[in-house]
């Protein structure tokens, strides 16, 4: 079980974390919940219906990190031949923006929330880690941040392709991206890991 997850009877995963393994995946999780953002019901607490009819943003975000983590429903204008069917993609991609992207930040948020909540009530197996224990809903919810803080993390590296990722591999050990390249990397064990205990 060490280093990946591995199924539970009756659905669910496990996977064994040491304390700084358990740090690094909090630590990632907090940062992505503040790059994330509030919601629209933690701007406007005094009116309770305000989230329900809350339009989101019409613009892509600025942080390159966010727009890979909330991209155009519709691709990239700028590849897309011809001023006028570029206008006609934007247009469509802000429409489609303006009315998913606040449940989209809500449910990344969520799973992020998971994440930390889950390794808050670890307790220490007495040898400096613990065994991480999910039910099924809570495994999905992991997955959904897995995956974001590797779309985050990859997304400040550079990485677009499966061509980037083997590039990573050999960074010498003095490259100040190695940190974020382990990280990286093991973080898209877990998911994988994880992914493979969630099939049927």
């Amino acid at each position: 079980m060490p280093g990946h997850f591995e199924p539970l009877p009756g659905g669910g995963a496990a996977v064994a974390l040491d304390d700084v393994e358990i740090s690094i995946i909090r630590s990632l999780a907090v940062q992505l919940l503040e790059l994330i953002g509030p919601g629209p019901a933690e701007e406007t607490p005094e009116d309770p219906l305000a989230e329900l009819f809350a339009e989101g943003p019409s613009e892509p975000p600025a942080d390159p990190v966010l727009r890979r983590l909330f991209p155009d429903a519709y691709g990239d204008p700028e590849a897309t031949p011809g001023p006028q069917a570029a206008e006609e993609q934007r247009a469509h991609s802000s429409e489609f923006r303006r009315y998913t992207e606040n449940d989209l930040r809500a449910g990344k948020r969520e799973s992020a929330l998971a994440v930390i909540r889950s390794l808050d009530v670890l307790t220490s197996a007495g040898d400096g880690g613990a065994v991480l224990k999910l039910a099924p809903e809570e495994s999905k919810q992991w997955l959904g941040a897995l995956n974001d803080l590797r779309l985050a993390i990859g997304s400040r590296l550079d990485i677009s392709d499966e061509d980037d990722t083997d590039l990573l591999y050999r960074l010498p050990d003095e490259d100040p991206r190695k940190p974020m390249v382990m990280a990286y990397l093991w973080l898209g064990g877990l998911q994988e890991s994880l992914v493979a205990t969630l099939m049927p």
